[in-house]
């Protein structure tokens, strides 16, 4: 059965820390978890389907990922960030996914978009779509750095821990994701960056629905 959390108590309590929320949950408030999942729904989204390069795949990214974290809020040690943590976690789950699907990925020589796509159909500038389109055919160690500085907008520092390189190279694989995006892109990348990969409404709602249905089952 679905541990719910009551719109009220969403309300009171949506501008606790993540590492409150996590006390709490770990003190017998699993239902608070909702507001992790909906907190992170956008940012896990993003750093999944950036290794993934699928919707569905990185959904199931997503589930996995939560439910780890879920299982394991007692390891969380409050060294790092939680939402660092968090993502972590979601690299990992999507890297094993990749290795165990495609364990020689490759640069594909053309990408086109899929016009059964509603949610893709429904953007209200190509400029958006073109960004996502030449950003999915970046190779993926470039493209995971590129997502999380532009699109989630982390830190140097952040970026390297959640993919556990240096600092350097972050700000090198960064450069170079640039440098092999279109010129017109790049000139107008600070706009387009922010709404592209987008993980809200309908699609934030489902995810959370199926997560918090998962924990209230274990």
């Amino acid at each position: 059965m679905r541990t719910v959390l009551d719109p009220a108590i969403a309300e009171a309590v949506s501008r606790l820390s993540d590492e409150e929320i996590v006390r709490r949950v770990l003190a017998g408030e699993p239902a608070l978890f909702e507001l992790i999942v909906r907190r992170y729904n956008q940012r896990l989204f993003r750093a999944t389907r950036a290794i993934l390069r699928d919707d569905h795949a990185a959904e199931d990214a997503m589930q996995e990922t939560y439910l780890r974290a879920f299982v394991n809020l007692d390891q969380f040690a409050g060294e790092a960030r939680f939402s660092t943590w968090l993502t972590k976690i979601a690299v990992y789950e999507a890297r094993g996914r990749l290795r165990r699907s495609q364990p020689h990925e490759t640069l594909p020589e053309d990408v086109s978009t899929n016009s059964d796509n509603p949610e893709q159909i429904a953007y209200s500038r190509e400029l958006q779509v073109a960004m996502e389109l030449a950003a999915d055919t970046l190779p993926q160690l470039y493209r995971s750095v590129f997502v999380l500085r532009e699109l989630e907008q982390l830190s140097v520092a952040e970026t390297a821990e959640c993919l556990e390189i240096t600092e350097e190279s972050v700000k090198t694989r960064l450069h170079r994701a640039r440098a092999l995006l279109r010129r017109h892109l790049e000139r107008v990348l600070g706009t387009a960056a922010t709404q592209a990969f987008s993980y809200l409404g309908p699609r934030c709602d489902r995810m959370t629905a199926t997560v918090m249905e998962r924990v209230g089952d274990l």
